[in-house]
C-alpha cells in the first residue's frame, strides 16, 4: 500500500514537491520554449518527469547514456534524441541504431574513430561535439569543419555543432559569468561556420540566461527542475524541489544523527543541508547535524522526519530506485527512476 504521507516513508527517501517541481519546468518552458530547449535526463533519470517535461512543450531531449535513450524510447517519451556523449561501444551503439528506425538518434562525436564507429553501427545522424573550454569532450574548435568532412565521406547527416561551457557555470558574478560564456560561446559560432547544419547547441542551468546573444540555438539544462545546493548560490528563478527524506536517529546534546549518508546522497558538490542545522560531516549511512546557534524553536526528536538538500542532484537521483511525489507531508504518487545505470 502507498503511504500517504511522508512520516510513513521508509528512510532515506527520495521526494519531490509536485508544486515546486511544475513551477520551475515553466519558467524555463517561458524562457526557452519549445525545441529551444532540449531538456538534459542525465539530472533525473525518469521517464515519468520527462514526460512531464515534454507536457510543458519540450519534444527533443538530451541524454548522457545509452541506457537514457534507449529507456525514454521505450516509454514512449520524445522523438527526437541527443546522445551528448561519446560512445565506441559497438553492442550499444547497436542498440541505438535499432531506436533510430522509429526515432531520430544524434551521437556526439569529436574524432575520426567515434564517427566510424557510428558509421558501423547504422547509426546515421551526428553532431561535432567541440572544446569550448573545459577540458573533457570535444575537437579543437579549428578541427571541427575537418572532422565534419569526414563523417560526410562517412555518409552522415552532420547536423552541426555541440559545446559545453561547464567550466563556467559557478564563476562569480553574473556579469562576469556572462562574458565569459560569451567568449566561450565565439569558439563554438567559428566551429559551426566551417561545420555547418542546423544546431548550435551548448548551455546549462547554471548559464541558462545568459544565451539572448550567443549563437546557440538550443539550450542543454536539466537541473533547474529539481536544482541542488550548488546552483542555489547562484541565485537562479528555480526553487529546491527535490530532497533526500531522513529519520532522526541518534540524538546526543550537541548533535544528532540522521540516517542519510553517502549511499544516498551526491557529495562531490560538498556537504547537503538541512534546514536549521549545520551539517558536520557524513559518513556512508549518516549525517550529523548540529544545531545552528541563531536557530530557535528546534526541537527534534529520536524518530523525527527531516528533508535533506542534496549538493548535487545528478548523481544522488541515481542513487535511489523510487521518488515520492509530495504537496507537503501528503505523498501523492511515486515515479520509478528508470533510467539509472549504464
Amino acid at each position: 500500500m502507498q503511504p500517504r504521507t511522508t512520516s510513513q516513508l521508509a528512510t532515506p527517501a527520495l521526494l519531490i514537491d509536485l508544486d515546486a517541481l511544475n513551477g520551475n519546468l515553466r519558467t524555463m518552458s517561458l524562457r526557452h520554449p519549445g525545441t529551444k530547449l532540449r531538456p538534459h535526463t542525465k539530472a533525473h533519470k525518469c521517464t515519468n518527469l520527462a514526460n512531464l517535461q515534454s507536457q510543458y512543450g519540450h519534444k527533443t531531449f538530451t541524454c548522457a547514456t545509452p541506457r537514457e535513450i534507449i529507456g525514454m524510447a521505450a516509454a514512449g517519451v520524445g522523438q527526437d534524441y541527443l546522445l551528448a556523449n561519446e560512445v565506441v561501444d559497438p553492442n550499444r551503439l547497436s542498440a541505438l541504431a535499432k531506436v533510430s528506425q522509429s526515432a531520430r538518434v544524434t551521437l556526439a562525436v569529436d574524432s575520426e574513430t567515434t564517427v566510424m564507429a557510428a558509421a558501423r553501427a547504422g547509426l546515421r545522424d551526428v553532431l561535432i561535439d567541440v572544446n569550448v573550454g573545459l577540458p573533457r569532450c570535444g575537437i579543437a574548435p579549428a578541427l571541427a569543419g575537418q572532422l565534419a568532412d569526414f563523417a560526410r565521406t562517412q555518409k552522415l547527416n552532420v547536423h552541426g555543432v555541440m559545446g559545453y561551457e561547464g567550466h563556467l557555470m559557478m564563476i562569480d558574478g553574473h556579469e562576469k559569468r556572462k562574458q565569459r560564456v560569451a567568449e566561450s560561446m565565439q569558439l563554438l559560432a567559428r566551429a559551426a561556420q566551417d561545420v555547418g547544419g542546423e544546431i548550435i547547441s551548448a548551455g546549462g542551468t547554471g548559464t541558462f540566461d545568459l544565451h539572448d546573444e550567443t549563437c546557440i540555438n538550443e539550450l542543454q539544462a536539466g537541473s533547474y527542475a529539481l536544482m541542488d545546493t550548488h546552483y542555489a548560490k547562484l541565485n537562479l528563478p528555480f526553487d529546491q524541489s527535490c530532497f533526500v527524506l531522513g529519520t532522526v536517529i541518534s540524538k546526543s546534546t550537541d548533535w544528532l544523527v540522521i540516517d542519510v549518508g553517502l549511499k544516498s546522497l551526491g557529495m562531490d558538490h560538498g556537504n547537503p543541508s538541512v534546514q536549521g542545522f549545520d551539517v558536520m560531516f557524513c559518513s556512508d549511512e549518516h549525517t550529523t547535524l548540529a544545531p545552528k546557534k541563531d536557530s530557535v524553536n528546534i526541537n527534534v526528536s529520536v524518530g523525527d522526519k527531516l528533508r535533506v538538500i542534496p549538493a548535487h542532484i545528478d548523481p544522488t537521483m541515481s542513487m535511489h530506485e523510487l521518488a515520492f511525489l509530495v504537496r507537503g507531508d501528503e505523498v501523492i504518487d511515486s515515479w520509478p527512476i528508470d533510467l539509472r545505470g549504464w
